[in-house]
């Protein structure tokens, strides 16, 4: 069982080598949260994950002479992997499946490893990693089943309660459960009794699964995809069980609010596994009442594409975007009739679709599909309200 002493040894072994980075409140999150939060900003690392700490200290606890490294990751793990043996000058291997979207490969390359893909799981990955560290005389970095990556992840908890020592509670993301094993190795010697909770998405919780003595049953398309694993750590899980910590399931809507809620109330950029401790936060608001509560914002590599689909799905939940669809008489004027409506109404139309062949019920009629930008969801309803007083039948989309 690792314990505070190993977490700030590995604090010392890899200071100068991953940023220390800060633990900072946020007033829009906290008024969301309807708690305290402190978000912990590892997303300021170089390669923008947390990932940073336990490779650093792997690695810098290597024997002198060994002939590099090697390790399975699609991810963060990855570029980590790659930059802290780049720094120790010896050479690293990255085996990532052959699914893997391209802009990793080239990400993880650009820090000097060698890119092996192989495998179309993370499991064919890892099975030929190890391969290579028997035949060619690597060390293998695990990304989360390996005491040396743990205690250097438990170094996150370790500065944010050095940082913010008020804080009542821990939320953090659970993959493979070596973060939340390393802080809660440290937070439970620095504030005995303190409550830690793990955050699992939805179609992934093997941890909360393994934990209650469930069959590990996972599956299905993730925005956490970071934290979407089958096979758990063995030695995260004996620690995680042994400090009788509980893991929060969090469903997909709620870090895709959390993200949402990071980018316009905080001004940080998340990717899903980055922000689940969040979520957990949102989703269970009940827990964290009145707390200080302080959870990492562990990853911010997101695909621009995503993100942006993210935000506006968030718009419409919202109800600051609306899809409408009206079924208007076919005659002037009328669409004239209804921008000022909208526009009276505050509304700012973003897109329109005006369809009088296909669409239409008749032909003296024609349908109209608008995108409206509105404040808030009440302004969205008055708008709505002041097309139905003009006579139109409007609906949702």
């Amino acid at each position: 069982m690792l314990g505070l002493a190993e977490v700030r040894a590995a604090a010392e072994r890899i200071r100068g080598a991953v940023l220390r980075t800060p633990t900072v409140p946020s007033d829009a999150v906290s008024r969301a949260a309807g708690c305290r939060v402190f978000l912990k900003l590892d997303t300021l690392q170089a390669t923008g994950a947390f990932k940073e700490r336990g490779a650093a200290n792997r690695i810098a606890l290597l024997p002198p002479g060994v002939a590099g490294v090697v390790a399975m990751s699609a991810g963060n793990h990855a570029q980590a992997v790659a930059r802290h043996a780049a720094l120790a000058g010896i050479p690293a291997v990255i085996v990532m499946p052959r699914f893997t979207p391209a802009t990793k490969v080239v990400r993880t390359e650009g820090w000097g490893a060698r890119v092996v893909l192989h495998g179309e799981t993370l499991a064919e990955a890892a099975e030929h990693a190890h391969e290579l560290a028997r035949r060619d005389g690597l060390a293998f970095v695990h990304p989360y089943d390996d005491p040396a990556v743990i205690a250097g992840q438990g170094t996150l908890a370790l500065e944010m309660l050095e940082d913010r020592p008020e804080l009542d509670a821990l939320v953090l993301p659970v993959g493979g459960g070596g973060l939340l094993a390393g802080c809660a190795a440290a937070a439970r010697s620095l504030k005995p009794g303190m409550p830690i909770f793990g955050a699992e998405v939805e179609f992934y919780p093997a941890m909360a699964q393994r934990l209650a003595g469930q069959p590990v049953s996972v599956g299905g398309p993730t925005i956490a995809e970071g934290i979407a694993v089958r096979d758990v750590g063995e030695v995260p899980l004996a620690m995680i069980r042994e400090f009788g910590i509980e893991v929060l399931v969090v469903p997909e809507r709620a870090v895709e609010r959390a993200i949402a809620l990071l980018v316009e109330g905080a001004r940080v950029v998340a990717e899903g596994a980055g922000a689940t401790g969040l979520a957990a936060i949102l989703a269970f608001p009940e827990r964290f009442a009145g707390k200080a509560v302080g959870t990492a914002v562990c990853g911010g590599n997101i695909d621009s594409r995503i993100l942006a689909n993210v935000l506006l799905r968030n718009l419409l939940r919202d109800g600051r975007i609306l899809r409408l669809h009206l079924d208007i008489p076919d005659r002037p004027g009328v669409l004239a009739d209804i921008a000022t409506r909208v526009a009276a109404a505050g509304g700012n139309v973003i897109e329109v679709l005006h369809q009088r062949l296909f669409a239409a019920p008749s032909v003296q009629s024609a349908e109209l599909e608008l995108m409206v930008e509105v404040r808030d969801a009440p302004q969205g309803e008055a708008l709505v309200a002041a097309l139905e007083t003009g006579g139109y039948v409007v609906r949702r989309g």
